[in-house]
């Protein structure tokens, strides 16, 4: 008895999990070449201290941090549309300048040879204050990678992540090691 009602369900689910896959159609052809965001694993946070030598907790302006990355993509005639996604939280520390805190980031597109073949630098701007000390940011870029060939889109790459400057770089892997 189980197996006839497991005969007669399983065409069933099959076709409606069949339907459900669409018709192999553009949208499917570009989520498969999407290229999903890397995140740089010494990028992902940032530490900023305000101007001098000092470095100890009360010389923190802000913490920045990469909360997440998306991508959205669409093809168009000879071109894969890329609608790149990224989230990024920001908290004042003691030593925060008024006014307008900028957090930079970067993007770059690396072909398969590992070749950057596009990139910039941004800035996400916060108003933080001791009333309000906190801040997250949704910034959202297209970008747009030409191909002669579908299968040239599988060798793309994105690399996102906050841009610190050296000193915040050697910072944040001090940090990460525990030393």
């Amino acid at each position: 008895m189980t197996y006839r009602k497991f005969a007669f369900i399983a065409p069933v689910a099959l076709a409606l999990s069949l339907g459900a896959c669409g018709g192999g159609g553009e949208d499917d052809t570009a989520s498969v070449y999407c290229p999903p965001p890397l995140r740089v694993q010494d990028a992902e946070r940032l530490t900023h201290f305000k101007p001098g030598a000092g470095r100890d907790p009360r010389d923190v302006a802000f913490e920045a941090q990469l909360l997440a990355a998306g991508t959205k993509c669409e093809l168009s005639r000879r071109q894969l549309d890329v609608t790149l996604t990224m989230r990024i939280s920001v908290t004042a520390g003691p030593s925060v300048d008024q006014g307008v805190t900028r957090v930079p980031y970067f993007v770059r597109v690396v072909s398969a040879s590992g070749g950057v073949v596009q990139g910039q630098d941004f800035t996400a701007d916060f108003r933080l204050a001791s009333g309000s000390p906190r801040g997250t940011s949704q910034e959202e870029l297209v970008l747009r990678l030409p191909y002669n060939q579908l299968t040239d889109l599988g060798g793309y790459r994105i690399a996102v992540g906050l841009k610190p400057s050296q000193d915040e770089l050697n910072y944040n892997r001090r940090s990460r090691t525990g030393s």
